[in-house]
């Protein structure tokens, strides 16, 4: 549909310019630019995994997570039910294992890097996992937007591919300094990263 669109409209812009003078475009000419756009159109590869998030440590917190890759940049949006009211924190694990009742199969915080625990950018380091807080309304509901050029899909970069990872969502708030996961309680939720 996009690339129909883009098509149509490098055509009536050429026919336009032809037609008022301004540029001598010989229909082979339009027909060239267009196949080129719809060619980089077509090279534009979108990777997408939606995940479901299930209860933990006889909590009832749930919910879904999408991530979705676009030229190098990966997007997270997360939709949690059933929280307490406030603040909890949210990271990836090392592992897509949320066989455990307590979420704790799923490792410890994903840091390929060898980084100290921290809050994402900070200077003294921090996990590739390290996604941070977000709050919850007095519903129990909470949501997540994050976006990031050091994470992938399905790349297989050890340093920077989420997919075989898991995201754990945790009953506190992670303080950005204890180590190595910032002391941030339960784990309450869980979702394996897989394609």
């Amino acid at each position: 549909m996009k690339t129909t669109y883009i098509a149509s409209a490098l055509i009536a812009m050429a026919l336009f310019a032809s037609c008022k003078g301004d540029v001598k475009t010989t229909e082979k000419e339009v027909v060239q630019e267009v196949e080129e756009v719809v060619k980089e159109v077509k090279e534009v590869k979108v990777e997408k995994i939606k995940i479901a998030l299930d209860a933990k440590s006889d909590s009832k917190a749930t919910g879904s997570v999408v991530f979705e890759e676009s030229e190098g940049m990966v997007s997270m949006m997360a939709a949690i039910h059933g929280l307490s009211e406030g603040t909890h924190a949210i990271h990836i694990h090392e592992k897509a294992d949320c066989s455990s009742a307590d979420g704790k199969s799923t490792g410890g915080h994903w840091n390929p890097t060898a980084q100290p625990h921290g809050e994402w950018g900070a200077e003294t380091g921090y996990h590739k996992g390290d996604i941070g807080n977000f709050e919850a309304d007095e519903n129990g509901n909470g949501v997540v937007n994050f976006k990031t050029d050091e994470w992938c899909i399905g790349c297989g970069d050890e340093k920077k591919d989420i997919v075989g990872k898991a995201i754990i969502v945790h009953q506190g708030t992670d303080d950005f300094t204890s180590q190595p996961s910032g002391a941030a309680g339960a784990r309450i939720s869980c979702g394996g990263i897989i394609q």
